[in-house]
């Protein structure tokens, strides 16, 4: 099977590569991509995909993922890292403040480019917005939200979660192809050997 570079900086999201990924041949680059300004996180992972693939000249992917929150309109949507160093989780939850709906989602969005053809897949994590900053802080952290989302059928904030309900919430996911990496996974896996 075809090496493939997953571009990234962010340590959470290779320690979920290593999980999703185990059945693909890749290799992580660290580096940062532009992240192009636009509430559309397929145009984003796109964008990061074919800059990776400048940089590596190799079949690569990249990830992009936004937050919505129910009851702001989809806000703070794909400017995510944008809000947290402004307002940060403490303002997210301001904003929040007397709110009954406290539905909100990680949406992401997986691109693979091969120089020729680009493929993407979508994933979608539902949940709910703690009410204060819970749990302890971790390496396999990929955002601050970690402290205030909790994941759909739980009680916990991903945060407060040991490694072990991670990892079960993970194949859970992972046999929904509820994640992106996942379904990128399946696909690579019976369509690029």
């Amino acid at each position: 099977m075809q090496e493939i570079v997953f571009v990234t900086h962010n340590k959470g999201k290779i320690a979920s590569a290593q999980n999703s990924l185990r059945d693909v041949n890749f290799k992580i680059y660290e580096y940062e991509l532009d992240e192009p300004r636009s509430e559309d996180i397929r145009k984003i992972s796109e964008a990061k995909v074919r800059e990776a693939y400048e940089i590596v000249k190799k079949p690569c992917i990249a990830l992009d993922s936004g937050f919505f929150i129910d009851e702001l309109g989809g806000f703070p949507k794909s400017f995510v890292n944008f809000s947290l160093e402004t307002i940060g989780v403490d303002g997210i939850l301001k904003l929040m403040e007397g709110k009954e709906n406290r539905n909100c989602a990680f949406k992401e969005c997986l691109s693979y480019f091969d120089g020729k053809e680009l493929y993407q897949f979508e994933g979608l994590h539902k949940g709910t917005l703690s009410k204060e900053v819970l749990g302890n802080d971790t390496n396999k952290k990929w955002s601050d939200l970690w402290y205030i989302f909790i994941p759909e059928n739980y009680t916990k904030t991903l945060a407060e979660m040991t490694d072990s309900e991670r990892a079960k919430r993970s194949e859970e996911r992972e046999k929904k192809l509820a994640n992106s990496m996942s379904a990128f996974a399946k696909w690579y896996k019976e369509n690029r050997i």
